[in-house]
């Protein structure tokens, strides 16, 4: 494979140097792009066949949305993560699958296309203009920080809340996962993993009764466009696209150390986005919580192999679009709650690192503290998520409490 010249290199924080993918690669890093993947689909796949059953799409319409995103995310992750030899995965957006649940209906699906283009083309605008690394740049580390653990913390706590409902299935991983940390610490996140399947099985908790396997069919949609469905569906796309996934997407890269400019990887989604929109993608954009689990330690002990992790996210998210047509009922097969436990475990050592850093500087720890209480409380105004507010929040009291203060000496 061409190595990148050391000046490419040097400007996406990339140390040169042997670059062997296989190598590089090994089994926590194998679990951490699967668990992953499977936190991405269960978190809010829901949601998109909600939104198709609401607006009358047939199961073959439903089934090329599902393949179209799948594909666009693994493409994207796998090249994006090769080119700049750090963990970017992508995702699509959960806020916005929840927007269509409510706003797909009223509107014709070819109109619903149109407005996925506007959107799409937004998004490539922003980020070949290169406005937002601009904007990410002025944000403050310890924020940068707070933003992460704030993001991170709602999905950590889960595993305590899923102890209420299958409290023998839980502890049995929570104990797991204790255990193997102490003695062999690259392989917690996999063994626990085993041992809550195992687990849930001797429960009776898994349920493979719907699952078959069905090749994923691509059904193509000559877009129609409507000022009003651009109005309704594409903005809104494109405001919660940048708020509640880009920004917390490069937040996630900079606090685990990664300077990958942001602009290839904004306007490279938005490309592909409008390449497949047509399918019925309503757009992919960088993850948060799904890639803090390849970037934080428990996916590689080497940070610079992290990269492998995102890969072989995406390389899951291949073989999910391809079999599209049935990924929901496999992942129904597996209880929440395991999910849920192994998304949290895999998210601990980020969550510890983004509270960390976040509390370096005395000039930023009150900044920090009210970022990360407002992501954290799961806020949402104008159909925005809590991690726009809770980086506006935090900005903001930033300005106010030490606007033009001369530093200690």
């Amino acid at each position: 494979m061409r190595r990148s010249s050391s000046p490419e290199l040097a400007a996406a924080g990339i140390s040169p140097g042997r670059f062997n993918p296989l190598a590089d690669t090994s089994l926590s890093a194998v679990v951490a792009g699967f668990v992953a993947m499977m936190t991405g689909y269960t978190s809010s796949l829901v949601l998109m066949f909600q939104a198709g059953q609401a607006a009358h799409l047939t199961n073959a319409q439903i089934s090329s949305w599902i393949w179209a995103l799948s594909i666009g995310m693994a493409v994207c992750t796998i090249g994006l993560s090769l080119r700049f030899r750090a963990p970017i995965v992508i995702a699509w957006s959960t806020p916005g699958a929840a927007l269509l649940v409510s706003s797909l209906p009223h509107v014709p699906y070819a109109q619903a296309i149109g407005a996925f283009i506007v959107c799409a083309l937004l998004l490539t605008v922003v980020g070949l203009t290169g406005w937002f690394d601009t904007l990410m740049k002025k944000i403050p580390a310890g924020i940068a920080a707070a933003l992460l653990a704030g993001i991170l913390f709602e999905i950590g706590i889960e595993i305590f809340r899923a102890a209420q409902f299958q409290t023998a299935l839980v502890l049995t991983m929570f104990l797991t996962y204790l255990v193997v940390k102490r003695s062999a610490p690259r392989y917690a996140i996999p063994l626990t993993l085993i041992a809550g399947t195992i687990a849930a099985g001797v429960l009776g908790l898994l349920d493979f009764s719907h699952f078959k396997v069905t090749l994923a069919q691509p059904v193509f949609t000559m877009p129609a466009f409507s000022l009003a469905a651009s109005i309704s569906i594409g903005i809104p796309l494109f405001v919660v696209a940048m708020a509640s996934q880009n920004v917390p997407g490069i937040a996630v890269l900079r606090a685990d150390g990664y300077a990958t400019p942001s602009a290839p990887l904004i306007s490279t989604t938005g490309i592909v986005s409008l390449l497949l929109a047509p399918f019925g993608s309503h757009g992919i954009n960088l993850a948060a919580i799904t890639a803090a689990i390849c970037t934080g330690p428990e996916a590689h002990e080497n940070r610079d192999k992290r990269y492998t992790a995102a890969v072989w996210c995406g390389i899951f998210y291949l073989i999910a679009g391809v079999f599209g047509a049935t990924i929901a009922a496999l992942f129904a097969a597996f209880p929440r709650e395991l999910v849920v436990s192994v998304a949290a475990l895999a998210l601990f050592g980020s969550i510890m690192s983004g509270l960390t850093n976040a509390m370096q500087d005395a000039r930023q720890r009150e900044a920090a503290l009210v970022t990360f209480m407002v992501t954290a409380s799961g806020l949402t105004l104008l159909s925005i998520g809590s991690a726009f507010w809770g980086l506006v929040a935090g900005v903001v009291t930033q300005v106010v409490l030490n606007a033009r203060r001369p530093g200690p000496k």
